[in-house]
């Protein structure tokens, strides 16, 4: 079980995680718990450390912002033990959880899970901060923002656990973000490929790690609700989204749907670089300095050459990286010898995703003629097996999601 951030935000609300706890220990489980820090208390260790030291040694910078589980952790354990329920708090290197040595960004390589199973066989709840480890100089490590899942994935895959049940502040996946369509649906279940998917373009629902690991590992996943009430039905009943193998959707009675969900990322900046010169190795020169400097670009368009022999070049990258793109880009203008580079961070992305794809010709017409029935411009493509992805205006956003919905029968009867 792996409760989130403002699952854990004070005391009242660290009770009612123990409630839901005890109940799967009284169902007849053993149970391990990941808990992340309280909402907001990792940004603040981390304006801490800026304070300290702007250039900080992120040795140390892991020390300070690995705390906030451990609080949690060991508040979680006082809790459970106030009920009546053994628990014990277990840090990253008492586990051990073992991760490389890349500090803030750490991966998880192995995990001796013996001691944790054997304290689980005695009846004792196990509580583990997510988000940390110990690397290989037995320094402790965190494991980038949104680790905690991960940490859970991971641990359930170590321990062979029959499920990871994710609570969250939503009660599951759904078709599009119920805040923009009221009529969105809750999934039943969802293929690992369809939630990387949907997790790479903009639902926040999981972290795309933790979605990679469940499908390597085969770790059957759900993502449920924190703030159920007391009536509410036991996990598993299943009352939120399952995220499984292909193979078990197929083995279920469910209908496949063509279209799965709809995520939209306004998160995104566009960049074209004009009269780029038509030969090879150009697209490179601008490519590779970005992909070593750890800037991930997404939709790439490379008009037709000119007469000229030159040609305008598209890409989209995170908005966060956009300042640095267009530094690392001006200081190469000669190198790679654009005329002008002109930027625009008022695009969003709308994905349309579902397995369903893969059988069925039409998806990408439908989503283009249904924007353009609207009036919506599409900037920029880019299409894997299960996914189509568009830019369009940010403005728009709201709009094209509603639209699509609609036209690809997503939205709930009734």
């Amino acid at each position: 079980m792996k409760f989130g951030g403002t699952s854990m935000a004070g005391t009242e609300r660290i009770r009612r995680v123990a409630g839901i706890v005890k109940r799967q220990q009284e169902a007849g489980h053993e149970v391990a718990v990941v808990v992340s820090a309280m909402a907001g208390e990792t940004d603040r260790l981390v304006n801490f450390c800026r304070e300290a030291n702007a250039l900080y040694d992120p040795a140390e910078y892991d020390v300070v912002v690995a705390s906030g589980e451990q609080v949690t952790s060991g508040l979680l354990a006082l809790t459970l033990q106030s009920m009546g329920c053994k628990a014990r708090s277990w840090l990253g290197w008492q586990v051990p959880i073992k991760t490389d040595s890349a500090h803030a960004k750490a991966r998880i390589e192995e995990i001796d899970s013996d001691a944790l199973l054997a304290s689980m066989g005695a009846g004792e709840i196990a509580v583990i901060p997510g988000f940390q480890g110990v690397t290989p100089e037995n320094r402790v490590a965190t494991l980038g923002r949104g680790g905690s899942d991960t940490s859970a994935v991971a641990v359930a895959a170590a321990v062979k656990a029959d499920r990871c049940d994710i609570y969250t502040d939503v009660d599951g996946v759904y078709t599009t973000d119920p805040r923009i369509v009221a009529k969105a649906q809750k999934l039943p279940l969802v293929t690992y490929e369809e939630m990387l998917e949907l997790a790479s373009v903009g639902s926040k629902v999981l972290q795309t790690r933790s979605v990679s690991l469940a499908m390597k590992e085969n770790v059957r996943v759900q993502v449920l609700s924190s703030f159920i009430d007391e009536s509410a039905p036991p996990a598993d009943d299943l009352p939120g989204t399952m995220i499984v193998s292909d193979e078990e959707l197929e083995e279920s009675d469910m209908e496949r749907q063509l279209i799965t969900g709809i995520a939209a990322d306004k998160n995104e900046a566009k960049v074209t670089l004009t009269r780029v010169p038509d030969r090879p190795g150009a697209v490179a020169s601008i490519f590779t300095p970005l992909a070593e400097a750890n800037i991930n670009v997404d939709m790439i368009i490379q008009n037709v050459a000119k007469d000229k022999g030159e040609t305008d070049v598209t890409f989209t990258a995170p908005m966060a990286d956009l300042a640095r793109t267009i530094s690392m880009l001006e200081e190469r203008q000669q190198e790679i010898g654009f005329y002008r580079m002109i930027s625009n961070d008022k695009v969003a992305k709308i994905s349309v995703v579902g397995v369903g794809m893969r059988s069925h010709a039409g998806v990408a017409s439908t989503m283009f003629k249904t924007l353009a029935d609207r009036g919506i411009n599409i900037q920029a493509i880019s299409t894997s097996e299960i996914k189509v992805s568009v830019l369009i205006d940010a403005d728009e956003t709201e709009l094209a999601v509603r639209v699509l919905h609609s036209a690809y029968g997503l939205d709930a009867k009734g």
